[in-house]
């Protein structure tokens, strides 16, 4: 029997990464919001490795903190050890990482969203959607309960007909032998939603009194202080190390020996996993040339001894993972305290998604994180935020925020999604960046912050320190494209310590930045600025007077997306109708029915050819209307 639980403007299903991000991001932009969760004791759970950042996904992070997102706040507080990737390489493929303490992160998250307004956070299943007239009314909980909203969020994770596989053993099971979400998954079905089934997996963790360290290569954190949101003011300094060893012949034989018992190779497994984060058994099968391969041991936090084994991704029996680790040096006495395992769940094909992540199919409802098919925290938590901005946008009659490829990662993420979907566990690489240049680590605000002012995330205190941020970039940027760096003997010092070329002859400032061996610390030393400016100031004039050509171009090439971007497609157009277009183009258009040309012209299937016919019936559409118009 149902009772009424209460009137919301968005629900959200779920607080894993996706659904923590969604949840705040609604309230914070002003809408009334229930989240609900299968376990309060699971919100911002890290059920595999237990870290936020990288290649790609720490750019994401930054991005998420400039729209007024949590993940990058709540990271800086409970981290363990923070660390920036790649330094030796350019800005555009500079990332940061940290190792969680995942306990923390989920206490200090949990108290954020209870201590949100507008936010309520509360146990419970959810078995199946209110739907009237193709619209969203709200959702039915397992007890009973029916809550009614204008938006829904679905953030499910692996929940969804959850499936945890380890050697011959298989049974219904979220992560961590968590409770699964069954009945919903057979209601998106029911509903017309196609599904599709992955699956992902986790390596054992051990005991850290029994690891013996000295076999094994240190990796500290960094000794200069990081934080991924821009607001952080406090920095932790006593860091945890994690540490390096590797397979060897030895750990390969063993693997190879147990193949037979692997239900990935015996057929157990039906889902797709992911190509980026492959499993133990597939490395050694696919890279059979690999004399060894690389495992972090990463400590779960400062009040635990369980350390991640990570690289050791496996579905084996369990006698056999206990085999596995003990060939590994430094782990040869250690003591396993929980087996990896694989885990099969559901997801929905995300070209039935709007690129607001709203469903095609239903008005109102959204999807975000695992349920749309990527992989990874980082990820889920940028879908998150974006369904949970546009849900409540939604439900107070606002228009969606849509980020295009060129602003930022998530937008990448999001359009490579609803126009191309994935037929495996996507998960973000800078390669899939076209732009990657202008999504750097290091301008997330200069790219998103004024958005997230404008849909309520940003506070006005904040606001304001951005905008002087950004004139005090701009003003010395001026000052050195205006000053000259005249031949003396303390000029000719500083080209010295650059171990850079003597000046001949008097060279403008910013062109003198341009090379590669001087930084802005040299031009200090040769031009000091009028007043000080911040590191932030100081390295967004480094690298944008040193990179200016480059960024020009990649602008320019930015300009003309904009044109094919502006060039609408009517949300009803019938492909079928366009005479001309490829047989695949019609089908694979009809499916995703993209907004725009640009869009049209990243679906799978869709060729040159294709889209100067679509630009051609537009145009002839157009003239056809204007004629129209005129009689």
């Amino acid at each position: 029997m149902s009772y009424h639980g209460g009137n919301f403007d968005v629900i959200v299903i779920g607080a894993g990464h996706a659904g923590v991000e969604a949840g705040l991001a609604s309230a914070r932009a002003g809408a009334n919001t229930l989240m609900l969760t299968l376990n309060l004791d699971a919100v911002a759970y890290m059920p595999c490795n237990p870290s936020v950042g990288g290649p790609a996904k720490g750019i994401v992070v930054r991005e998420i903190d400039a729209l007024g997102g949590e993940m990058a706040r709540n990271i800086d507080k409970t981290h363990i050890q923070m660390r920036m990737l790649n330094t030796g390489k350019g800005p555009a493929v500079r990332a940061l990482r940290a190792q969680a303490d995942k306990y923390l992160y989920q206490h200090e998250m949990k108290e954020t969203i209870e201590d949100t307004e507008n936010l309520l956070l509360r146990q419970g299943m959810v078995e199946k959607l209110l739907v009237e007239d193709g619209v969203v009314k709200g959702v039915i909980t397992q007890t009973g309960a029916e809550y009614h909203a204008k938006a829904v969020v679905i953030t499910t994770g692996t929940y969804l007909r959850g499936k945890v596989i380890l050697g011959e053993l298989s049974y219904e099971s979220g992560p961590n032998n968590m409770q699964p979400s069954v009945n919903l998954s057979y209601h998106l079905q029911e509903l017309g939603f196609e599904m599709v089934r992955f699956k992902t997996g986790t390596p054992p963790r051990v005991n850290g009194h029994t690891i013996d360290y000295s076999k094994t290569e240190i990796q500290p954190g960094d000794d200069v202080p990081r934080a991924f949101s821009y607001e952080t003011t406090k920095f932790i300094t006593d860091q945890l190390p994690c540490w390096l060893t590797y397979t060897n012949d030895e750990t390969h034989q063993l693997i190879n020996n147990n193949l037979g018992r692997s239900p990935m190779y015996s057929g157990m497994i039906e889902g797709t996993g992911p190509r980026y984060c492959p499993s133990i058994e597939d490395k050694v099968v696919r890279f059979s040339d690999k004399p060894r391969h690389q495992i972090f041991l990463e400590p779960e936090g400062k009040n635990t001894k369980e350390v991640y084994v990570q690289g050791l991704s496996t579905s084996l029996p369990e006698d056999v993972q206990h085999s596995i680790l003990r060939t590994i040096p430094g782990l040869e006495n250690v003591r396993m305290m929980r087996p990896g395992y694989a885990i099969e769940y559901d997801a929905i094909v995300p070209t039935q998604l709007w690129p607001s992540l709203e469903t095609k199919r239903i008005d109102g409802l959204f999807t975000a994180g695992q349920i749309n098919g990527t992989s990874g925290y980082e990820e889920a938590a940028g879908q998150g935020l974006m369904a949970g901005i546009n849900a409540a946008r939604k439900a107070l009659g606002k228009e969606a925020l849509i980020l295009d490829r060129s602003e930022a990662y998530i937008g990448v993420l999001i359009d490579d999604l609803v126009t191309k979907g994935t037929n495996e566990p996507y998960r973000l690489l800078t390669s899939r960046a076209e732009y990657r240049l202008l999504l750097r680590h290091d301008n997330a605000d200069l790219r998103l912050l004024e958005k997230g002012y404008e849909v309520g995330l940003i506070s006005e205190e904040r606001y304001e320190r951005f905008l002087l941020k950004k004139a005090e970039i701009k003003e010395e940027i001026e000052r050195l494209k205006q000053t000259t760096i005249k031949v003396s003997e303390e000029s000719q010092q500083v080209m010295e310590e650059a171990n850079s070329s003597a000046l001949k002859d008097a060279m403008n400032a910013a062109v003198l930045l341009k090379r590669p061996e001087m930084t802005y610390a040299h031009m200090e030393k040769l031009s000091k600025a009028p007043k000080e400016l911040s590191d932030d100031v100081k390295e967004q004039v480094e690298i944008q007077t040193k990179y200016e050509g480059y960024i020009a171009k990649q602008l320019e090439q930015v300009e003309k997306l904009k044109k094919m971007e502006n060039k609408k497609i009517p949300v009803d157009l019938d492909f079928h109708a366009i005479s001309g277009l490829a047989m695949e183009a019609r089908q694979k258009l009809a499916e995703v029915r993209p907004l725009s040309v640009a869009q049209a012209s990243r679906v799978s299937g869709v060729n040159p050819a294709d889209v100067s016919v679509l630009l051609v019936y537009l145009e002839q559409g157009r003239l056809q209307k204007v004629a129209g118009d005129s009689n």
